[in-house]
């Protein structure tokens, strides 16, 4: 489940379907990994294949993280359902 969103475009992206805060190449992929949150009903759910879900060294809060495209993934924490969703581009 999809309890809040750290970044507007992903939370635009979830609710309108639609954002300009994202490359729009990169909208399906994103809305896939959202609706796969929504159901989500623990963080391992995530570990689908060409995600490389892994858990962020070092982060307080525990932040998890999947790959979305290049160097950009989305993080969250988990408390019954994905936290302060973000999109993050790592070098």
């Amino acid at each position: 489940m999809l309890h809040s969103f750290k970044h507007k475009g992903l939370q635009e992206l979830y609710e309108a379907g639609k954002t300009g805060r994202i490359d729009r190449g990169m909208h399906k992929r994103i809305i896939r990994r959202l609706d796969a949150w929504a159901s989500a009903s623990r963080p391992e759910n995530m570990n689908i294949p060409g995600s490389d879900f892994h858990r962020l060294q070092g982060s307080a809060p525990i932040r998890d993280t999947v790959h979305i495209n290049g160097s950009w993934c989305v993080t969250f924490e988990w408390d019954d359902g994905a936290e302060n969703v973000d999109y993050v581009q790592y070098h």
